[in-house]
């Protein structure tokens, strides 16, 4: 993940909920999926089938430079906030220099769990609540609480 985005990912899990809705409301720009895209290694199809984000209309929005719709952004954004989750993880257990958080998370979450009964995380990124109980999870993960 580039040094940019390692920063923004970083300041939006430590952002207020008040702030990530400014924010949000602010205007995410759609090119903000190609980097997520790159980051997370994962093909634009699949990211925007995780997010339940429509294709055709994302893709014009790439294009023009157009901003997504705020329920839109809000998804990129949580997802962005959960690598940042990520990137705190890492820097609190260890070092961090070469660890990829963004290419994890795209890993990570399409691996089944057993505290979701066997779904993957990824299954659970197309609302804002999935987004919490994935969060949660890696509290739980980080902490050695399993559930």
């Amino acid at each position: 993940m580039k040094p940019d985005s390692m920063v923004l990912a970083k300041s939006l899990y430590q952002a207020s909920p008040a702030e990530r809705v400014s924010l949000i409301r602010n205007g995410v720009p759609a090119s903000r999926i190609v980097n997520l895209v790159e980051a997370m290694h994962v093909s634009r199809e699949h990211l925007l089938g995780m997010l339940n984000l429509p294709s055709t209309s994302i893709r014009l929005k790439i294009r023009q430079g157009a901003m997504l719709a705020t329920e839109q952004a809000e998804r990129v954004v949580g997802l962005e906030r959960l690598i940042g989750q990520i990137v705190i993880m890492v820097e609190d257990s260890g070092d961090p220099k070469e660890f990829d958080a963004a290419g994890w998370v795209g890993e990570w979450l399409e691996r089944p769990l057993a505290a979701l009964g066997g779904a993957k995380p990824a299954d659970f990124m197309d609302t804002m609540t999935g987004q919490t109980l994935v969060s949660s999870l890696l509290v739980q993960v980080q902490a050695g609480v399993f559930t």
